[in-house]
């Protein structure tokens, strides 16, 4: 008797960051996407940012690192069909263990986190993205100087992120004013949907920007 054929979920084909051949190596970037230096964004959602950023900076690699299979999936294909595919991709990963699989080190130009951790409630705070495993990986990631940026329209969380972030001495505040993390724009040509909601809707959106520490 044949055993039951095992039923496919949606998006079981989602695509995937394969795993290095051998232990303790990385996926080089390279072999992802291609372009003159890469950023990589945190939770791109429905992937506004990523096409506008596109579009904005034509010789940028893009990496999108999307927890849910089916926007990681939809945005992935939408950025093939608007001709990117090349440059720009999106992979169904949680960022925590994703980013332990890129390298090589000192290689990215820009990680962002757009209006991320929308987690309150104490039982929550785990699945919080801005933690020591994430900043380990995003400092080992960037590039001499490379940037972190990361906005939110929540008062509390963006103050929340300039406490953890400030006392962590391997980032610098690189913010509009010296010794400052607070930006009043966006400098990158290109907003989430969140962010264009926000506006049009008249909300206070908190932007920071650190970058990494020269040693």
């Amino acid at each position: 008797m044949q055993p039951p054929l095992k039923k496919s979920r949606p998006y079981d084909d989602a695509p995937r960051i394969p795993s290095p051949v051998t232990e303790g190596e990385h996926i080089a970037l390279t072999a992802l996407v291609s372009g003159n230096w890469f950023e990589v964004e945190i939770g791109p959602g429905r992937g506004g940012f990523l096409l506008e950023r596109a579009e904005a900076a034509k010789e940028a690699a893009l990496i999108g690192l999307e927890i849910r299979r089916k926007w990681a999936t939809l945005v992935d294909r939408r950025l093939e069909k608007a001709g990117y595919a090349k440059r720009a991709r999106v992979f169904a990963e949680d960022a925590k263990f994703a980013l332990t699989k890129l390298g090589p080190d000192d290689s990215v130009r820009v990680v962002y986190l757009h209006f991320p951790d929308p987690w309150w409630k104490k039982r929550h705070q785990k699945r919080l993205v801005m933690g020591a495993t994430v900043l380990d990986e995003i400092h080992r990631l960037l590039s001499p100087s490379g940037e972190l940026y990361v906005q939110t329209d929540v008062e509390e969380r963006a103050h929340h992120y300039e406490s953890l972030l400030s006392q962590d001495t391997r980032f610098v505040a690189a913010g509009d004013e010296v010794k400052s993390p607070w930006m009043a724009e966006n400098p990158y040509g290109a907003r989430s949907p969140r962010e264009h909601r926000a506006i049009a809707d008249g909300l206070p959106i908190f932007r920071l920007r650190y970058r990494k520490r020269i040693t």
